[in-house]
């Protein structure tokens, strides 16, 4: 690594630390780009598994500050979270076999679609008492599945689809599902990596210093998370602008490839 990628590399990884802190699993949906476009790694499947690898050490990392601070309904994060697993084995496995660039342009298709869904105005503030009961397991088993699933063929975190679906299945608020997200995100993060370096599609010394930079940025973000607890629909209106400014540069540049 040369002192441009270090910097950028710590820079890329503080940005997306503090939106993983801040907005749930948003920052996932930056660090593919990031890596590509401005630390400068070339190869779309090796940004992918290394961005996979780093976002699942930042997002248990900014896990603990959630923890501390109330926000995770670990009952509904575990259901979510072990029923996905093995669909982002599976969904990581399928990613491997399509052209880098494809898969970069139905990455941000997928990243546009979500963000115009969140920006309508939800039906209820969510409930901050929610509990698990069956009909919830009933609920959440699939949509952890099926998420899981996307989360490994499009290589992140999969936050931009759990809060969501967390919201979705169970009624909790944006909160809550932001804080919850990052059980799956740190998970789904990890059975991507894992795929991706069995096939030699991971930069450990770029993903170790991405992992730096972003313990500093996490710290910011779960304390900007705390914030933003009482203004649900903001943090949701933001966090679909993020995904879907975002989601452009991606199509743009996997379109001029083409």
């Amino acid at each position: 690594m040369d002192p441009h990628m270090i910097v950028t590399a710590l820079a890329s990884g503080a940005l997306v630390g503090a939106l993983l802190g801040l907005f749930g699993g948003g920052g996932s949906v930056l660090a593919t780009p990031l890596l590509l476009y401005v630390v400068g790694m070339r190869d779309p499947h090796l940004a992918i598994g290394t961005s996979a690898a780093a976002v699942s050490v930042n997002a248990a990392a900014n896990l603990i500050g959630h923890w501390r601070g109330g926000r995770v309904k670990w009952p509904c994060a575990s259901v979510f979270a072990a029923a996905g697993l093995a669909g982002s084995f599976l969904g990581s496995s399928i990613a491997k076999l399509i052209d880098g660039q494809r898969l970069l342009l139905f990455f941000a298709l997928a990243m546009a679609a979500i963000a115009i869904s969140m920006m309508r105005r939800p039906r209820s503030e969510g409930d901050p008492d929610v509990h698990i009961t069956w009909p919830l397991v009933r609920r959440l088993a699939p949509l952890g599945v099926l998420t899981g699933a996307a989360a490994g063929f499009f290589g992140i975190g999969g936050g931009f689809l759990i809060v969501p679906g967390l919201m979705a299945a169970t009624g909790m608020t944006m909160a809550n599902a932001a804080a919850s997200s990052l059980v799956s995100v740190a998970l789904f993060g990890a059975a991507t990596s894992f795929n991706y370096a069995l096939s030699g599609w991971v930069d450990w010394k770029i993903a170790g210093v991405f992992v730096v930079g972003g313990a500093v940025g996490g710290l910011a973000g779960v304390k900007g998370a705390t914030l933003l607890a009482g203004r649900a629909l903001l943090a949701r209106r933001l966090f679909a602008v993020l995904v879907l400014v975002v989601a452009a540069y991606v199509a743009w540049r996997a379109v001029g490839v083409l």
